[in-house]
């Protein structure tokens, strides 16, 4: 799913961070994106030292670009996503973040606001949460992010906090945090419940609209990154399946063909 989101930005360049266990097999099911429009590369992280060390890693990779970061394990959803996310995109000096709602913000990195609306502190996983606005997976940065990072210190947590990021943006003003209230839907993946739900959710909403979510064909072909052959070719061995049909149909629903 996070590959959707990236896609639907206009992001063509991904790179996929993960273990060294789990790395193969991300690499076997994907490839290297060029049947989606996409190019995609592989790093692993060798010990698991928090998020912020992301920028360190994807440093060569990222090279003088701005950089989006989204977590494996959410979900995001809602009809004007795509709106927040361009223009997050738009403004290369400023950093992103999405705040949302929690009944159990404690899991999270929680977001203080005034009564104006504005930040005031992001405080990583609190015991006291001081509002329940958690910061979801999605990050949007400048790219002196990485030398940010690399000056990030460990937590007492022993990781690389991406709130110790935030914070350095907050300090300088330099954040911004879209709200994501009703309408939208964000779910973490963490835990066995989590996913669960997650994976109903995404039942209910395929099975009442008829539409796959987070469909990557569909996406890469709305973009224009493939044409209807190329979809058809990747239609050919998926045929006898749902998954297959869903694909072709897009073909004959298409308002113009794309050879």
């Amino acid at each position: 799913y996070p590959l959707s989101i990236l896609m639907k930005a206009q992001i063509r360049e991904i790179l996929i961070i993960s273990t060294p266990h789990d790395l193969p097999h991300f690499e076997n099911l994907l490839g290297d994106g060029k049947k989606l429009g996409c190019e995609f590369s592989y790093a692993a992280q060798e010990v698991p030292y928090g998020l912020a060390q992301a920028f360190v890693i994807g440093e060569e990779f990222i090279g003088d670009d701005k950089v989006a970061l989204i977590l494996g394990d959410n979900i995001f959803y809602g009809h004007e996503l795509n709106v927040l996310i361009k223009e997050a995109m738009e403004d290369p000096k400023k950093a992103t973040v999405f705040g949302y709602p929690v009944k159990d913000p404690q899991r999270y990195g929680v977001i203080e606001f005034n009564k104006q609306g504005e930040v005031l502190s992001i405080e990583e996983k609190p015991d006291n949460p001081i509002s329940n606005k958690a910061v979801g997976g999605l990050y949007f940065y400048p790219n002196d992010v990485i030398e940010i990072s690399k000056k990030v210190k460990r937590s007492q947590r022993g990781e690389f906090e991406i709130t110790s990021i935030n914070q350095v943006y907050l300090e300088k003003k330099n954040l911004q945090v879209k709200v994501l209230g009703r309408g939208f839907a964000w779910l973490d993946t963490g835990t066995h419940e989590s996913l669960l739900e997650a994976g109903q959710f995404v039942h209910t909403l395929e099975k009442r609209q008829g539409l796959k979510v987070a469909c990557l064909e569909e996406i890469a072909f709305n973009n224009k990154w493939i044409s209807n052959k190329e979809l058809l070719k990747q239609t050919e061995e998926l045929s006898q399946t749902e998954y297959g049909q869903y694909l072709i149909c897009l073909l004959y629903t298409s308002p113009s063909p794309r050879d």
